[in-house]
C-alpha cells in the first residue's frame, strides 16, 4: 500500500533512498544474468540461422515484442540509476516529498506495466513452437 505523500516523512523517503541506491549492484548482476542466459536461449531456440527471418513468423514477432519491451525496460531502470534516484534524493533534501514520490511512483508503475507484458509474451511464447524447430 502507498502512502500518501502528506503522510510521508524524511525518515521514511531517506530509507527509501537507500534501498533504491543500494540496488543499483544487485540489479546490474541480475540484469546481467538475465542478458546472458536470454542470449543462449535465443541461440538455442532460434538459431543463428533463422535471425534473418525472424519476423516472419509468430513466434518471432512475439519475441521481437518481447526484446522491445525489455530494452525499454532496461532504458528505464538505467534513468532511474542514474537520473531518477539522484533526483529523488535532492528532492528528499530539499523537502519536496511530492515530487520525489510523483517521480518514483511513475517510473515504478511504468516498469511494472512492462514486466506483465513481458510475462504475458513469455506465456504465449511457451504455447508456441521455437522459430529453429520451425524452419
Amino acid at each position: 500500500m502507498t502512502r500518501p505523500a502528506r503522510r510521508t516523512d524524511a525518515a521514511h523517503l531517506a530509507l527509501t533512498y537507500r534501498a533504491l541506491h543500494g540496488f543499483g549492484l544487485t540489479g546490474t548482476i541480475v540484469v546481467g544474468t538475465i542478458v546472458i542466459t536470454g542470449l543462449i536461449n535465443a541461440w538455442l531456440l532460434v538459431g543463428l540461422g533463422n535471425l534473418p527471418t525472424l519476423g516472419t513468423t509468430v513466434y518471432g514477432r512475439l519475441l521481437i515484442a518481447k526484446l522491445v519491451l525489455l530494452g525499454g525496460m532496461l532504458g528505464l531502470a538505467s534513468l532511474n540509476r542514474f537520473r531518477f534516484t539522484p533526483a529523488f534524493e535532492r528532492s528528499v533534501s530539499a523537502g519536496d516529498y511530492k515530487g520525489a514520490l510523483r517521480t518514483l511512483r511513475t517510473s515504478l508503475a511504468v516498469e511494472a506495466s512492462c514486466v506483465v507484458a513481458i510475462l504475458v509474451l513469455v506465456g504465449w511464447l511457451g504455447t508456441l513452437e521455437p522459430s529453429a524447430s520451425a524452419m
